[in-house]
């Protein structure tokens, strides 16, 4: 009962604090992390500590199979050459720099589990990118780059990270032994997270009941996971590849009763990891500096300190060179993208150097590591670390960073919508062309306002809103007063106002009544 209560005191508080963030104008992971590091140290406390499995799958799941349902194939492809050096390239180069500093400040440290420490450093994290970035109003490039490196850095990561791991455990491990289990699983978790994907959708679309099909949304995300461990695959890369495999076909066969309620029901539910995920991050502070000896503290924190500082450089010099490299080539070559795209300036690579959240995944596969493996205290002290220090240096000050610069955030897919929307109603009146009935009348009437305002004749609308949804709300809260008095009268009882309830709750969000 008593870990229940803390629970949501959490939920209550995390409430609080996110409603501080947004005053404030800050990311609220950073103050959700605070909070915990804050509560690790009172007395009645609970001792909470990070299941690395558990975590991984419970909070790194759900989130990245949000997020990579949302992920644009198209844009990823647009972008895919600063998305791949992001993944590839900036993870290697990161996890090679804080293993050599790491061993260079601790010379009795294993090579492996330097660079064990560095490939768990790496990764800027899924969740804290995702948290943030939907705060941050950035440009729509930046944002697509930013989404992309989140989703799939991480799998990179963690493929170097059980290489280093394996070379401590058998003393020695060379690339070439390890390079067939690399590639198995790196192409094993596409053809899983394809297939698996494949197989649940014939599943999924035969159950119709809301309920049902959102609990099953969530059994497969966690199911898919649990396979993919299971046969020694990358979990991150299968649930990727899975979540954006169903994307491209579940939109057609989802009826609009499941999709709506499935919708709201995922963003709380990620809301409510992310809230936990943060939290658990600032509590693991107290359990890591009990494990530490008295005398090593100091060394330990300056190391971890040093870490810190050599992942924020290391990405700030690669990201900078790259976009210089590319701002070259572009003056010589010109700019020519197959859509229209806001090309790379300093400004944005500054942007995106400055994107280096770390947090559950780092301290997670931090957790992961054996209990006797060389120097797990400093490397579980300097993960936590590199998390809260990028969460409190670069998720502070990122949204005054964005705003300092006054990058151009123009919204390319506000031009996308207008075009999308006039084929959309185009279609729709051609559907009912033949129907000379009044109600058929009415709606050719609509449709064609809404189209003499995508061409600019009839006004702008607000984004989903039809000319005549103004008037509807209007009259639908004078339905929704009359149907309350008739209650209050003892006119009609519960359950006749609930379904009349129901029907002009409908109505209203199809009016726009949901986007306030």
């Amino acid at each position: 009962m008593e870990t229940f209560e803390w629970i949501i005191g959490l939920l209550l508080g995390a409430l609080v604090l996110g409603a501080l963030a947004r005053r404030l104008n800050v990311p609220y992971p950073t103050f959700l992390a605070l909070g915990g590091a804050a509560l690790a140290f009172l007395p009645a406390a609970p001792e909470w500590t990070l299941e690395p499995d558990l975590a991984l799958a419970l909070f790194v799941a759900p989130v990245l199979l949000d997020a990579a349902y949302d992920t644009s194939l198209r844009d990823l492809r647009d972008n895919w050459l600063p998305v791949t050096t992001l993944v590839v390239v900036a993870v290697a180069i990161t996890t090679a720099a804080a293993a050599f500093v790491t061993h260079w400040l601790v010379p009795g440290i294993p090579w492996a589990a330097a660079i064990a420490l560095g490939a768990i450093v790496a990764p800027p994290d899924a969740a804290a990118a995702t948290a943030i970035l939907r705060q941050v109003r950035i440009p729509h490039r930046l944002l697509k780059i930013l989404e992309g490196e989140s989703l799939l850095n991480d799998a990179s990561a963690l493929l170097i990270y059980r290489v280093a791991v394996g070379a401590v455990a058998l003393q020695h491990v060379s690339f070439k032994s390890a390079a067939p289990s690399v590639l198995i699983a790196l192409f094993g978790s596409l053809i899983a997270g394809y297939a698996l994907a494949r197989l649940t959708a014939q599943i999924s679309g035969r159950v119709q009941d809301p309920p049902s099909a959102i609990i099953m949304q969530f059994g497969n995300t966690f199911l898919v996971w649990i396979i993919a461990e299971k046969l020694g695959l990358s979990g991150i890369l299968t649930i990727v590849v899975y979540a954006i495999t169903i994307a491209q076909t579940a939109p057609a066969r989802t009826p609009a009763r499941i999709r709506v309620p499935s919708y709201a029901v995922w963003d709380t539910v990620v809301f409510v990891l992310n809230v936990m995920a943060f939290v658990l991050i600032g509590m693991q502070l107290r359990p890591i500096l009990a494990n530490l000896p008295e005398g090593l503290r100091l060394h330990y924190f300056a190391v971890a300190g040093a870490v810190l500082l050599t992942v924020i450089v290391v990405r700030i010099v690669w990201v900078m060179s790259y976009n210089t490299g590319i701002r070259m080539h572009i003056a010589r070559y010109g700019f020519h993208p197959r859509r229209p795209m806001m090309p790379p300036t300093a400004q944005s690579g500054l942007v995106v150097s400055w994107c280096g959240m770390r947090g559950i995944v780092t301290l997670a596969a931090a957790f992961a590591l054996p209990e006797d493996f060389p120097y797990r205290d400093l490397i579980l002290l300097t993960a936590f670390v590199v998390v809260l220090g990028t969460l409190l240096i670069q998720g502070l000050t990122l949204g005054p960073l964005v705003k300092w610069l006054k990058l151009d955030t123009a919204d390319p897919v506000a031009l996308e919508v207008g075009i999308a929307r006039a084929a959309a109603y185009r279609a729709a009146l051609v559907a009912i062309d033949d129907d000379m009935s009044e109600a058929a009348h009415l709606l050719r009437k609509e449709y064609q306002a809404v189209l003499r305002s995508v061409d600019g004749d009839g006004g702008s609308l607000a984004a989903g809103e039809l000319p005549a949804d103004p008037l509807r709300r209007r009259a639908l809260a004078a339905a929704r007063q009359a149907i309350l008095s008739l209650r209050e009268q003892d006119e009609i009882g519960d359950d006749a106002f609930h379904r009349l309830e129901e029907e002009l709750d409908f109505a209203e969000l199809n009016a726009g009544g949901g986007t306030a």
